[in-house]
């Protein structure tokens, strides 16, 4: 399939800064800190951008649930690589296909829920989260 192969080629693919490169195989999955099945590749923080914004690669397993949260401080945009599921953005739910962009504004309760074959997004925040 078309999308598994753009997943592959980003999971694999590499970040390109000024003065380094980081290759995505490189950068380690990281389990999120509150919501199990979750998982981040922080592919810019804010150390590469002085606090300006980070991005990170999202899985989420199947079925598994980026419970309702808010990020006070930073506005949030998904992108939707991969998989499917259900987007809660202020109470008001959109299904999350590949394609989809969400905007967040920062202080916004929102909640992404994973479909049976799980989901991947790119999450970028501004200014960065990490």
């Amino acid at each position: 399939m078309e999308m598994e192969k753009i997943v592959m080629d980003l999971a694999n693919g590499v970040v390109i800064f000024a003065n380094r490169q980081e290759m995505m195989p490189d950068l380690p999955w990281n389990a999120h800190v509150r919501f199990q099945g979750v998982y981040l590749k922080h592919l810019v923080t804010g150390a590469d951008t002085e606090g300006m914004l980070s991005c990170h690669l999202v899985r989420i397993d199947p079925d598994a649930v980026l419970e309702d949260h808010v990020h006070e401080n930073q506005w949030e945009l998904h992108e939707v690589i991969a998989g499917e599921g259900m987007f809660t953005l202020d109470a008001k739910e959109i299904r999350y296909l590949p394609g989809c962009v969400g905007l967040i504004p920062k202080g916004t309760k929102h909640k992404v829920a994973a479909g049976g074959n799980g989901l991947f997004l790119l999450a970028k925040f501004f200014p960065a989260l990490i």
